[in-house]
């Protein structure tokens, strides 16, 4: 069973995410802030991250960094989530290691697409 860290600060979005993942059969875990994120990391490396940018604590871009920094997390496919969707902080997640974006508001279609697919690489 494929494992999913949620590391998103609102609860709204946890709460559908978490729901819809597990509907689909996927072990899933939740950090509401950037360390929450990392600490999940070191207690079991996930198989995929959604990974919101606007975190307190450490943002979404030091958790992707981190996370590429670190050798034995390097297959966990990271997927940024944003309400900030212009090219620029889209750029930025890509170079810092992140294999996918999507942009809030997301339908969660699109949203299990992305899974897949990047679960499938």
């Amino acid at each position: 069973m494929k494992t999913i860290l949620i590391a998103d600060d609102e609860p709204n979005i946890v709460i559908s995410l978490e729901y819809l993942l597990q509907r689909e059969g996927y072990r899933v875990e939740v950090a509401r802030d950037g360390d929450e994120a990392l600490q999940a990391f070191q207690r079991q490396v996930p198989d995929l991250v959604l990974l919101d940018v606007m975190m307190p604590r450490l943002s979404g871009y030091d958790v992707c960094q981190k996370i590429r920094e670190n050798a034995a997390w390097s297959g966990t496919r990271i997927v940024m989530l944003t309400a900030r969707g212009r090219e620029i902080e889209v750029a930025k997640g890509l170079a810092l290691g992140a294999d996918a974006y999507i942009t809030k508001p997301f339908s969660t279609q699109d949203l299990l697409t992305q899974v897949r697919a990047q679960l499938e690489r």
